[in-house]
């Protein structure tokens, strides 16, 4: 399968989603982080939106809660282009009841080559990459071959 280029501009669309005991940890590492999130388009799910507009005190495009369909709209904006960065602080040590989204959310974020966070520590190393801030081209399969294949019916 051949690639294409996708180009992120220099300006990022970022998805952040945390788990309920990790939103704290999200809040705090976006506090200490504000300067370098400010200029770019975030995106968030319910709960999760609403602490960070009111710490941040920036505007973010705030979704479903993740149970809610929440995890799903990040991932169709994902296959869509619309989100080019995916920090998700997740928690894996408590069951989730939408596990399946959230399996659904990081598949998404791999089979269109997106930057994922699952934690602070990776978190700290994305958002401090030179790359961040310029404008970068992410190689995704071109996956036109896959849509155009042929279907046997069975008939």
């Amino acid at each position: 399968m051949t690639n294409k280029r996708i180009a992120m501009a220099h300006d990022k669309k970022i998805a952040l989603v945390a788990h309920d005991n990790k939103k704290h940890d999200l809040v705090e590492w976006a506090k200490f982080n504000h300067d370098l999130l400010a200029h770019h388009t975030i995106y968030a799910t319910g709960t999760t939106g609403e602490l960070l507009e009111k710490k941040l005190c920036i505007p973010i495009n705030k979704l479903q809660s993740g149970p809610l369909g929440g995890d799903q709209q990040i991932g169709a904006k994902i296959a869509d282009g619309e989100i080019d960065f995916l920090i998700f602080f997740w928690d894996p040590l408590e069951p989730q009841p939408h596990d399946p989204d959230v399996k659904a959310l990081l598949r998404m974020a791999v089979v269109w080559n997106i930057p994922i966070a699952c934690n602070r520590a990776t978190a700290d190393f994305m958002i401090s990459s030179p790359l961040m801030d310029n404008e970068y081209d992410r190689l995704v399969p071109d996956y036109e071959s896959y849509r155009k294949r042929k279907i046997l019916t069975g008939d």
